[in-house]
């Protein structure tokens, strides 16, 4: 266990949390409780933790850390298909025999004839669940921004802020950055610098509890410090004002809360964290997004091809002066992603496409180098 990597275990420590869940849900007959505990697991495995080791999937030869994948992958559906077994018998037992029963001829003839999974508590670790989540939540917030903001994900950006109570370790810190593609991160207590905070009440809830103070709670909440009262609403889940004497207290269902960004920043908040995108882009940060756009495009030419994965290629392009020019200062490293070993400044004969990169018209050509 210990040689797995992070992902290996998370993902095994949210399989035993979510085998104890189901366990004691359906000990108290709580079926949509149990149901909705695996679809929200499976949505983690499926979009998250075998997006995240794809590349381990695909190495070629078996080093351990393909073996740790593919082991891992075989434990969670094995025990997943066992939990679920009540819940869809048919699935389940078709992915048994396939699954189980091709690779060990002594386990039991039947998913439903099988135990039920004990938890390892062992391979539990809350501590590392909490953690992802965080990451998940700072992930999504981060593609919010990027969306408003109209940043393709392939485009790099400089700098991303995230306000946070806890800084996250090294590991986490790369995924976020690797996933937003991202240069730097910096966490901050305070995101006040980028973005500001302005309260209204919600008439629907406030109106039939105070109803005759409903001015003088407007008054009173434009008057606060944003940014202060917002910190207050996260640590306490709740905001205090007096009013004519009175201790009022708002929730989040009581308020409109809108926010203001800094010019060149682009920001998101929610459950605890405020993300703050740098919207600025160097030239450098632009070419390295063409280079990614190229290298997106032949490698869609490549899995659109009969080519095998291991197979090197000689790729062409038209003569789109700006387009050759990214492609000769950053040849290496585009060769190296496509597996290409000549790149020409002509179209040839193969698989022809012409493309639009970032506004810019090109064509590209790749044929097989035997």
């Amino acid at each position: 266990i210990s040689s797995l990597n992070m992902m290996d275990k998370w993902v095994l420590s949210k399989l035993n949390s979510v085998v104890q869940g189901v366990d004691e849900f359906l000990a108290e007959y709580k079926i949509f409780e149990a149901s909705r505990l695996m679809q929200e697991f499976i949505d983690d495995v499926s979009n998250w933790y075998i997006r995240r080791s794809r590349e381990r999937f695909w190495l070629g030869g078996m080093p351990q850390t393909k073996i740790d994948a593919y082991m891992t992958l075989f434990t969670i559906l094995d025990e997943l298909i066992k939990i679920a077994a009540p819940f869809i018998p048919f699935l389940t037992e078709e992915i048994y025999q396939n699954l189980v029963r091709t690779n060990d001829k002594n386990a039991p003839k039947s998913v439903h004839l099988c135990d039920f999974p004990v938890v390892n508590k062992d391979l539990i670790d809350k501590n590392l669940e909490e953690n992802m989540d965080s990451v998940l939540k700072i992930v999504n917030l981060g593609r919010a921004c990027r969306n408003e903001a109209n940043i393709k994900t392939r485009q790099p950006i400089g700098k991303m802020y995230i306000g946070a109570t806890k800084t996250l370790g090294n590991e986490f810190i790369q995924i976020i950055a690797e996933e937003l593609n991202v240069k730097e991160i910096i966490f901050t207590s305070d995101a006040t610098d980028f973005i500001s905070y302005a309260f209204k009440p919600q008439m629907r809830t406030l109106g039939p509890k105070y109803g005759k103070l409903l001015n003088d709670i407007r008054t009173a909440l434009q008057l606060l410090d944003g940014a202060k009262a917002f910190s207050e609403l996260n640590e306490k889940g709740e905001l205090a004002l007096i009013i004519k004497g009175e201790e009022i207290i708002l929730t989040k269902d009581d308020l409109l809360i809108s926010t203001a960004q800094k010019e060149g920043y682009i920001a998101a908040s929610e459950a605890g964290f405020t993300t703050v995108i740098d919207t600025e882009l160097t030239n450098e940060l632009i070419e390295e997004g063409f280079v990614r756009e190229i290298i997106s495009k032949i490698q869609t030419m490549r899995k659109d091809s009969d080519l095998l994965v291991q197979d090197h290629i000689i790729v062409g392009c038209d003569k789109n002066k700006k387009i050759a020019t990214i492609i000769e200062k950053n040849a290496d490293l585009i060769k190296k992603e496509v597996l290409a070993d000549i790149i020409e400044n002509k179209i040839s004969n193969g698989i022809i496409k012409e493309w639009k990169v970032n506004g810019e018209n090109v064509t590209f050509s790749i044929r097989k180098n035997k």
